[in-house]
């Protein structure tokens, strides 16, 4: 299948569940569903939720197992894209082309809406189905994990912390790290486990998500800098007027460039422990966010 209309298709399925999944605009109270729906249906490739179906895809599990999953995923993701956005955090005005939540709900209904879909999330998990290797706990913990002040909301501290700093480009990893790599890992691993996946699997996709992160956060660096606001869905050029710390800043765009391929590269070979039918889709999947411009 060619990899754009594999996107088109598993984000289809995903939205589809993900309207069955969430309270509807008229539950009350009904301004923070309104707000919770207007973020999650903003649009967007839905590649956490993709990453997560074709890892169960690739260890033999069944879709159903792993939709539940990746809604899950993609709900959390939909939090942070909020709270990010925030005029306490990143205070951008656009995201996915159209205005933020809170210029949309107010400040208030944003950080509330933001936190009903980090909850939601784990209820969605805590349904997936349990197989013989692993069962809700394990998934709740592997996103607790991931998601929390080790990883995800970690790394969201350090980039505050970095702001108006020269970083090393080792304190630039543990940032993006736990900010981009941390939720990609989670969406593999998850996926794997769906399907009752071997250690050697789920070491495999762990390595490959961890590569694949750094290489995606890598080009949206890259994008912040060449793209636009009609191209990008979002604003550009805000990491380098509020000094942030980015892969072209710190070791200069073609070196950049090269860091993400070479990541891809080594993403690619992490899956080898895969047959070439099981592992197409993921290595697609892997070029594909390499060369992407949007």
């Amino acid at each position: 299948m060619d990899i754009k209309e594999l996107i088109r298709e598993t984000a289809a399925k995903v939205e589809a569940r993900l309207d069955a999944l969430l309270p509807d605009e008229t539950t009350s109270p009904a301004t923070l569903h309104k707000a919770m729906r207007y973020s999650v249906f903003a649009g967007g490739k839905r590649i956490r939720p993709l990453l997560c179906m074709e890892a169960a895809r690739a260890c033999g599990g069944s879709e159903d197992a792993a939709l539940n999953a990746a809604c899950a995923l993609e709900v959390l993701h939909t939090y942070t894209l909020i709270h990010d956005d925030l005029p306490c955090m990143d205070d951008d005005d656009l995201r996915r082309g159209r205005p933020t939540n809170h210029k949309v709900f107010g400040e208030g209904i944003a950080v509330l809406a933001g936190d009903a879909l980090l909850t939601e999330a784990f209820a969605i998990l805590a349904r997936v189905p349990g197989n013989e290797r692993y069962d809700a706990s394990d998934y709740v913990a592997e996103l607790a994990y991931r998601t929390g002040s080790l990883n995800l909301v970690g790394g969201q501290v350090l980039d505050l912390e970095g702001e108006g700093r020269t970083l090393t480009l080792d304190e630039l990893e543990a940032i993006h790290d736990g900010k981009t790599s941390a939720l990609i890992m989670a969406a593999v691993r998850l996926g794997g486990m769906s399907a009752g996946c071997t250690a050697e699997q789920l070491d495999a996709l762990t390595a490959y998500g961890h590569d694949l992160g750094r290489a995606f956060q890598i080009i949206d660096d890259i994008l912040d800098v060449t793209s636009s606001p009609e191209v990008l869905g979002k604003s550009v050029g805000k990491d380098v007027r509020e000094q942030k710390a980015t892969y072209p800043a710190l070791i200069g765009m073609d070196a950049a460039r090269a860091e993400a391929r070479s990541l891809t590269a080594s993403a690619r070979a992490a899956l080898d422990v895969f047959s070439d039918k099981r592992r197409e889709n993921l290595l697609a999947i892997n070029d594909y966010l390499l060369k992407r411009d949007y």
